[in-house]
């Protein structure tokens, strides 16, 4: 296929020929490189998002501290079966928070802290989560894909 686009790109005489497509030799190389890089991410799923200061193994001990479960069901917290809130089963592949904040860490660690001044009306009570704390229960959900 590269052969028939530098074929038509350096003849002048195909180039002449009013019938004949020519493509530059960039958009050509282009478009053959990106279909070659499309299948090349061999992993079976994303990475979790890292987050600068989390811990996600202290940030699961705080989630039973805090008692997270007793409201929604979390994968690996003890007792965590609560159903008021939403599961939080694959949290690191949603892409919002609370149906409205981007899940990014800044907007999560914010959310955990003070749910009720994000988005009034909540049932997400302010558990008196530091954002420290908050850090570390943000790096754990994110490990749940």
């Amino acid at each position: 296929m590269i052969a028939n686009f530098l074929v038509l790109y350096r003849s002048k005489s195909l180039s002449q020929d009013r019938n004949v497509r020519v493509f530059p030799l960039p958009i050509a190389v282009a478009a053959v490189l990106c279909t070659a890089l499309a299948g090349c991410d061999n992993r079976a799923e994303p990475l979790p998002l890292a987050l600068a200061g989390g811990d996600a193994a202290l940030g699961k001990r705080l989630m039973e501290q805090y008692q997270c479960g007793a409201c929604h069901a979390i994968p690996g917290v003890g007792a965590a079966t609560g159903s008021a809130g939403p599961p939080l089963d694959k949290f690191g592949r949603r892409s919002y928070i609370a149906g409205r904040f981007p899940n990014l860490p800044g907007p999560l660690a914010d959310w955990l802290v003070d749910p009720p001044a994000m988005k009034p009306g909540t049932t997400m009570p302010n558990a008196g989560v530091s954002k420290a704390e908050a850090r570390h229960m943000a790096a754990y959900l994110y490990t749940l894909r």
